[in-house]
């Protein structure tokens, strides 16, 4: 076992949204409130939904998965009402179903936050997309094997990519 474990949680400092923590020698973030997110893989006529957005940890635009925070509007909201709305919301597509995959950490050195990766079934066009009048989304369609060169082209003109994208990838 490691001695920090069983340590007292202390919080350093809390924000708004974001608090930073401190349990034994570790210090790690997490959300203020929920710590989970949902995020959508999603595809129409045989491409791969991905959104692009302004970022400002990154300092610039960041080619993702569409995704968002469950229960952050609704504190009864599912994972699965968190996916269909944010995949309306942020790409103008619906999805009849959704399907679980799992539950994962994508720093889990720094941060306290999970997200479930789901698959949408059913998926249809009902709008645009483009996200909230907040927020500026750019909506790429691209063919699952056209993935890693899109993603290399994107990164080359300096968008940011989203490490759960390496699930495109062919190292």
């Amino acid at each position: 076992m490691i001695e920090d474990a069983d340590a007292p949680l202390e919080t350093m400092w809390r924000g708004k949204y974001v608090s930073a923590l401190k349990r034994g020698r570790w210090e790690y973030v997490s959300r203020t409130g929920s710590t989970n997110a949902v995020v959508v893989l999603a595809e129409h006529d045989g491409k791969v939904i991905l959104v692009e957005q302004y970022r400002v940890p990154v300092g610039g635009r960041c080619l993702e998965l569409p995704a968002g925070l469950v229960g952050d509007e609704d504190p009864d909201a599912t994972v699965e009402d968190t996916a269909v709305k944010e995949l309306e919301e942020e790409t103008g597509f619906t999805a009849e179903r959704i399907e679980r995959l799992g539950e994962f950490h994508s720093s889990p050195g720094m941060l306290a936050e999970s997200f479930t990766l789901v698959r949408a079934h059913g998926v249809r066009r009902i709008g645009e997309g483009g996200g909230t009048h907040e927020e500026d989304i750019a909506v790429h369609l691209v063919a699952r094997s056209d993935v890693p060169d899109f993603v290399r082209q994107r990164r080359d003109a300096g968008a940011a990519v989203d490490v759960k994208l390496l699930i495109f990838m062919n190292f």
